[in-house]
């Protein structure tokens, strides 16, 4: 019996997904459950399981872009197990022929007639992404359709030789994730009036707390109390005073609230990952640093799920852990507004008419102004600034114990 395995749906509104890697090869006997290629949508990158055990027949490359329930290999499942001895020949009746290419000269190439096809999904999609008509490409797929290479093949060239001589270059392809995150960053800068807004923070009563409480909060809930749950909590408190800070636009509406579900910017293998901390509004501090520190490992580890990922409200950045001084983070889409956290650096500031050096953190929020006034974005920023400078009674209901749950 020859098994069909098609593309699974990683989550809601994923329509596609790319053949990152096959980590079989074709003709390979695979077992069930056997983990034979990965795939990345635009959210995540996902591990393809064996259906069945049998002899694989691989029906796309690496690189392919492929739609969510197409058919990317075959399973022979009326095969046994090959012993070594056997595995080749097994491998030779399984291999595909390669299709023959059409090579057109340069000087016949403009006597061609275009193909009135159109072009594949995938092709398109290159072919919007790039402004290219599609009346300008020669279809080479079946009854003159486009595809993806045609669309690739289209794209403008860079004269690389000219540039490296004799030095070494490496090119590698962007991964799905990779090109997802680029066209959302460029959409945002393309879509939204976004402006950003500055200030500082005293750091100081934070850093004295962190001293005298963290062994103990440590020993007590087995994690670190870190600054992320001071800002988590200071952000979810400045959203309850100015909502539209926690709401989106969907076409002419405004969508607000009533929770707090904060995705959280930490660093992956694959690039920048933005799981989110559900209902932030409900947790302690334990509780905060918990959850991040659990999301952060599934991130580092490649197992973060798409629903994991999907659904925040508000975003909280920390570009300072790589040193960041100062910078404007861009909105993650459709959210209305990030905090960007920063590097803490002992500065000379002025206490009650004398300078005094204290260790100060520079804040930045990015807004999208359509749906958020300056006046909201800056007493926003001033009220999370203000929270974290007094977190015994802003924070804490003035009780540390309690809050810490110590």
């Amino acid at each position: 019996m020859i098994l069909e395995m098609k593309v699974p749906s990683p989550g809601e509104s994923i329509s596609e997904v790319e053949i990152a890697e096959w980590l079989v090869k074709d003709g390979d006997y695979v077992e069930k459950d056997q983990t034979i290629a990965e795939v990345d949508s635009d959210k995540a990158t996902l591990d393809l399981p064996a259906e069945e055990s049998g002899v694989i027949t691989l029906k796309a490359d690496e690189g392919d872009a492929v739609e969510v329930g197409a058919v990317v290999c075959l399973i022979d499942t009326s095969a046994i197990a090959p012993k070594s001895s056997v595995k080749k020949e097994l491998e030779e009746v399984v291999e595909k022929e390669p299709a023959p290419k059409i090579k057109v000269n340069e000087d016949d190439q403009q006597k061609i007639s275009f193909a009135t096809g159109t072009p594949s999904p995938a092709a398109a999609k290159i072919l919007s992404e790039k402004n290219i008509p599609i009346s300008t490409i020669s279809g080479s797929g079946k009854g003159g359709r486009i595809t993806k290479d045609d669309a690739l093949k289209a794209l403008p060239k860079v004269d690389v030789n000219a540039i490296v001589k004799d030095r070494k270059i490496e090119s590698k392809k962007l991964s799905m994730l990779r090109r997802k995150v680029a066209q959302r960053l460029v959409a945002v800068k393309n879509h939204t009036a976004m402006l950003t807004t500055f200030n500082e923070v005293n750091m100081t009563p934070i850093f004295e707390l962190r001293k005298k409480y963290k062994e103990e909060f440590k020993l007590k809930h087995g994690v670190s109390l870190g600054f992320m749950s001071f800002f988590t909590k200071a952000t979810v408190q400045a959203l309850k005073e100015f909502p539209d800070v926690n709401s989106m636009i969907d076409g002419d509406q405004q969508v607000k609230y009533d929770f707090c579900d904060i995705s959280i910017a930490v660093s992956g293998p694959k690039g920048l990952m933005v799981p989110v901390v559900r209902d932030a509004q409900k947790l302690t501090f334990s509780e905060i640093e918990n959850e991040i520190k659990r999301l952060a490992v599934r991130a580092r580890d490649g197992e973060i799920t798409v629903d994991e990922m999907t659904g925040g409200t508000f975003t909280i950045t920390n570009g300072g852990v790589f040193g960041s001084m100062l910078s404007t983070p861009i909105i993650n889409p459709p959210q209305s507004a990030i905090l960007g956290m920063h590097n803490i650096v002992e500065r000379p500031i002025a206490v009650n008419g004398s300078v005094e050096i204290h260790p100060i953190m520079y804040l930045a929020l990015s807004y999208d102004h359509r749906i958020i006034d300056g006046k909201e974005s800056v007493s926003f920023l001033v009220r999370v600034k203000e929270s974290l400078e007094n977190p015994v009674e802003q924070l804490m209901g003035g009780s540390i114990k309690k809050a810490l749950e110590l």
